[in-house]
């Protein structure tokens, strides 16, 4: 095998190890520091004054659980708030729906417009519209805990430069063992993720479906893009690099619906990697500068993922070849097949999840039951990511400029 060859098979074994490590670090430092002794989720801080809030849900063809949504939105625990549902073009009676539910409760306001432009273009009418200066934005589909509110607002009113926070989205569909993965994923990933994250100052991004802005900060840079398929992404890079700071609060839950289909999670998982690849492409270069260098960590752990992805490529087109043609020595793979090293990758897979199940415990007491299927997860986390990356980045090169990004029914599991 070529040394370079060589080089490549080490950063592939390596850096899922490394970064499953980085993870774990930054985990657990920001539990020990700031969550191990803080208040739990029904005792939020005091607030010197509670501000009025505005809610938004924006809604495409969400009739089978807008009533849910609202119900949820409009039970949160603070005084003063107002609920504003957008109805996006829905084709269905989510229309119908929200009117009646706006009978019945003087805090919900419902704004329809009449066809569908696209969730950034429905925040950016709710944000316009709403009354107050703190906007919490969750999806149609979502259920919000009802201290949410009271903690996301707790870290906007904390310091002028906080422009947002995001919550903690917490999988409420677990009938198969996709749905079971992922419970460990948001817990052991994208949780870990975003502590370590905020130890290094500045989060890849914020979670969609649960994050709160203050609306100067959104004034400032121009609201959500509509042009970008993933607006959570693009308006947290943006957000930062206007020097606004981005908060993680864990204890602000929400419980959302998931994919439980491989072809509903293909399509999500998709377009979260094509999203990550239009930001990369169109800020990279203003990152250059030093005034934004706080900036750099993200943007070089995230061209390290596309990276890596692109490098496990190369060496399983190389073994393919090499099962069908004759490869010169220095260019054949042998196999693929995980050895010790997958053993070893799997250790430290297991090591995260027993990490993020101390932590987690505190949210969801039995969240523990669901981490027997973890076994499975270093395989679909990794491949997963692989593939979704790999076909992000033509695609969207391919893609046209300045087309609006409009909604598409996700799936939410199985009925």
């Amino acid at each position: 095998m070529s040394p370079v060859l060589a080089l490549l098979f080490q950063f592939a074994f390596f850096y899922p190890i490394v970064m499953s490590f980085f993870w774990m670090s930054g985990g657990l430092y920001y539990y020990f520091r700031r969550e191990r002794k803080a208040r739990l989720r029904t005792d939020p801080p005091t607030i010197a004054t509670l501000p009025f809030v505005s809610i938004l849900i924006p809604c495409h063809n969400e009739a089978e659980q807008v009533d849910e949504t609202m119900a949820a939105a409009l039970a949160q625990h603070y005084p003063d708030f107002e609920v504003i549902a957008i109805n996006d073009g829905s084709s269905d009676d989510t229309a119908a729906r929200l009117d009646a539910l706006a009978e019945q409760h003087e805090r919900l306001r419902v704004i329809h417009l009449d066809r569908n432009l696209g969730k950034a273009n429905a925040l950016r009418m709710g944000a316009l519209a709403a009354r107050s200066e703190y906007l919490v934005c969750i999806d149609g589909d979502a259920l919000l805990d009802e201290y949410a509110t009271h903690w996301m607002v707790w870290h906007l009113q904390s310091g002028p430069r906080v422009g947002a926070v995001t919550g903690n989205p917490r999988i409420r569909n677990r009938s198969t063992l996709l749905g079971r993965l992922q419970v460990g994923e948001f817990s052991s990933i994208i949780g870990m993720i975003k502590r370590a994250q905020r130890v290094y100052g500045r989060l890849f991004t914020v979670s969609g479906v649960i994050c709160a802005f203050r609306r100067t900060a959104l004034h400032r840079i121009g609201y959500w893009s509509d042009d970008m398929v993933t607006e959570d992404i693009d308006i947290s890079w943006r957000l930062q690099m206007d020097h606004w700071d981005i908060r993680y609060e864990p204890n602000a839950l929400c419980f959302i619906l998931m994919p439980e289909t491989l072809k509903g999670l293909w399509r999500q998982r998709l377009r979260w990697a094509q999203g990550g690849v239009e930001v990369m492409l169109r800020h990279t270069r203003d990152l250059l500068s030093w005034r934004k260098r706080r900036m750099w960590a993200v943007l070089f752990e995230y061209m390290l993922s596309v990276t890596w992805a692109y490098t496990m490529l190369f060496i399983m087109v190389l073994w393919l070849l090499g099962l069908f043609m004759p490869m010169p020595q220095q260019l054949y793979v042998r196999s693929i097949l995980p050895s010790w090293h997958g053993v070893i990758l799997a250790m430290v897979c297991l090591m995260q999840f027993a990490a993020s199940l101390i932590i987690d415990r505190r949210y969801e007491t039995r969240v523990g039951r669901n981490y027997y299927w973890m076994i499975w997860y270093p395989i679909a986390y990794w491949m997963l990511s692989l593939f979704t990356t790999v076909t992000a980045l033509p695609r969207t090169l391919l893609k046209r400029r300045n087309r609006r990004a409009i909604w598409t029914s996700p799936d939410r599991g199985i009925k």
